[in-house]
């Protein structure tokens, strides 16, 4: 049967089940029921209707019931919809758990939601992790519901984290301001507006002097505007498709800290015969310190190695240390190329070869206070002077999703005096990877 030959139109709509949630942005979500025609683009309209109802932050089930209309004004093709909806409870609690990396974290809390009767949530969350790193966060979140999805969110937050590489403990308090909307189809931008007071001590009597010198007091006050792009058909195991991340910020507002830092985040992927996969990762960084009556720390800085970018080196083993702690550098790239292909011996696209990949990698990368000029062709031999490398393969297991576990056999080929390498076996689990 062709339904775009039955005529048909929407007359009268329903919401039933309203209570706090206000009249205004219900209309504007369910108006467009009444442009259409016939009864397949009623059909249409009506799934994307229930849709957008869903994603307000308001309801938790929605559900559509069709019938002819039956009022004294009604045409012969007239219909009437008739929308329920179970609002969100007020009050609510949440409990889960998340890695990144190289840790995880759980994370306990309560929040108010639909405050006001527009998607608006108010959430106080606490986390712990398991290598001591603890935070405290108090969100209020306003939802704009318009075609950019506009977020206005404000935070009041505790984070506690350690570094036992570079030997110091950080504590930061302070006020967070995004403002995240969607410019494209899978593009997001994100302004953030961050004043944070910094407190760094010492983890033990063994931290470098270098590291010592840096402890105390520091006020952070810094704008950011990060683009992301994600074309790719899945975050974990993408067999297609290509990921942009582009962030930079300007600290030096107010405070003692200033600085211009410029960060990109590139992948690449492109399918295989025998359902492999080849990817292609590029990470680049740049600290450009502020000379005006403004300083930087070690918590500013770049650091490189570990089993989530360059791996075959310990956690930060890459670039300058002084009496075994990190220091970071104000420039870093890292390169990587892998091969993924499913398990052996299972049936594909069952539930456990979809969780599972082998992978082949080459990294490759370099850390520094690089000093650069107009001569680009010097600059690129400064970059890749002293630069690392390893390769090896491993497994590598999709978690929840979003995440992943790796188990990998690594070698390093190339290094430097004073890096760390680690040669045999090393294990991380986090939502990014090089």
């Amino acid at each position: 049967m062709d339904l775009q030959a039955l005529k048909a139109r929407v007359q009268r709509v329903h919401v039933d089940g309203l209570a706090r949630t206000k009249d205004d942005i219900v209309i504007s979500t369910v108006k467009d029921v009444f442009t259409a025609q016939d009864f397949q683009s009623v059909i249409l309209k009506i799934h994307e209707v229930r849709a957008r109802l869903s994603k307000l932050g308001c309801f938790k089930e929605v559900g559509v019931f069709i019938d002819t209309y039956q009022g004294p004004d009604a045409l012969d093709e007239g219909i009437e919809v008739t929308f329920e909806v179970r609002e969100l409870n007020l009050l609510g609690a949440k409990i889960n758990t998340s890695v990144g990396n190289n840790e995880g974290t759980v994370s306990t809390g309560g929040l108010l939601k639909n405050i006001f009767g527009r998607g608006e949530e108010l959430s106080c969350e606490y986390s712990h992790g398991t290598k001591k790193s603890s935070s405290f966060f108090t969100t209020f979140t306003k939802p704009f519901h318009n075609e950019a999805s506009t977020v206005l969110s404000s935070s009041i937050y505790q984070q506690g984290s350690e570094a036992p590489w570079s030997g110091y403990r950080e504590l930061d308090r302070g006020i967070l301001f995004t403002l995240a909307f969607n410019s494209a189809p899978q593009v997001q931008q994100k302004l953030v507006l961050d004043g944070v007071w910094r407190y760094l001590s010492c983890l033990s009597r063994s931290t470098a002097f270098a590291v010592r010198e840096q402890a105390g007091h520091s006020l952070k006050s810094a704008l950011r505007h990060e683009l992301s792009i994600d074309k790719r058909d899945d975050v974990v195991f993408p067999t297609d498709g290509v990921a942009l991340n582009v962030k930079n910020e300007l600290a030096g507002l107010g405070g003692d800290i200033g600085f211009l830092k410029n960060e990109v985040d590139m992948q690449v992927n492109l399918p295989l015969p025998k359902e492999m996969v080849i990817q292609g990762s590029l990470l680049a960084g740049h600290l450009l310190p502020l000379r005006n009556n403004k300083t930087h720390c070690i918590t500013d800085r770049f650091t490189l190695g570990g089993p989530t970018n360059v791996r075959g080196f310990e956690m930060c083993g890459i670039g300058p240390h002084s009496d075994g702690c990190a220091l970071g550098a104000e420039m870093y790239w890292a390169a990587g190329l892998h091969i993924y292909s499913p398990l052996p011996l299972l049936h594909r696209g069952g539930s456990i070869s979809d969780k599972f990949r082998l992978h082949a990698f080459v990294n490759t990368g370099n850390v520094g206070d690089f000093v650069l000029t107009n001569n680009y062709r010097e600059n690129l031999r400064v970059l890749v002077r002293e630069m690392r490398l390893s390769y090896g393969a491993g497994l590598a297991m999709s978690l929840g999703g979003f995440a992943r576990v790796e188990l990998n056999y690594c070698i390093p080929l190339m290094f430097q005096r004073g890096d760390r390498p680690s040669h045999g076996l090393q294990f991380g689990v986090s939502t990014t990877f090089l």
